[in-house]
């Protein structure tokens, strides 16, 4: 790739937290963050896969078929041990596709009502894909793991922040800054191996 040459990236995702999250994480490399915002036209690729990898290679692929941009497609969520995994793929519509944080969260609470302490073991996962309109790059992961807590603890992140304990912290996401949050989360984990699958793309092109 030419020196001072942008290449042009969609970030795949209608969630604008996680793009604003994304896009901070992502800041320095050369490349030119679009969203879906920027392809109005563009149809929605429906998440039909039974995993995070999955669904993150559909949407990764189905928006860069259409866009014909080097597509960033992801998908995370929380699995919770007690629920045998879930919401797990369907978090963001663990309430409906109405996607609500306060709705989901209040059904996870409810849902968990009656498991004890030292069975609220859950963890967040990520995964993400890199792909051209013809051609899957690749696929990373990340995970972190923590607790599920009985009552809503603090404001900041989103999705499941407020619920999710992470001990060395000993608070919840919803309870740090989003420096903290970075150190550890499993988008942050995942998108430090994503920017080496992305920069040994960009060294190819």
């Amino acid at each position: 790739m030419s020196s001072g040459v942008k290449t042009k990236f969609l970030l795949a995702t209608t969630n604008a937290k996680k793009l604003k999250e994304i896009q901070a994480l992502l800041a320095d490399l050369p490349v030119q963050c679009l969203s879906l915002r920027d392809f109005p036209d563009v149809e929605d690729v429906e998440e039909t896969g039974r995993t995070f990898e999955e669904n993150a290679r559909i949407k990764a692929l189905g928006y860069a078929g259409q866009t014909g941009v080097l597509t960033l497609g992801e998908d995370s969520g929380i699995c919770c041990d007690a629920l045998n995994g879930e919401p797990g793929v369907f978090s963001a519509r663990f309430c409906g596709e109405s996607k609500n944080d306060d709705a989901n969260n209040k059904k996870l609470l409810e849902s968990m009502s009656d498991v004890p302490e030292e069975k609220r073991t859950a963890y967040y996962e990520s995964a993400i894909a890199l792909a051209e309109p013809t051609k899957l790059i690749g696929v990373v992961r990340g995970q972190v793991q923590g607790l599920v807590t009985r009552e809503l603890r603090g404001s900041g992140g989103f999705g499941y922040d407020p619920l999710f304990f992470y001990p060395p912290y000993q608070k919840t996401f919803g309870e740090v800054s989003i420096e903290m949050k970075h150190r550890v989360s499993h988008r942050a984990q995942a998108l430090g191996k994503f920017r080496e699958l992305l920069q040994s793309y960009l060294k190819r092109v």
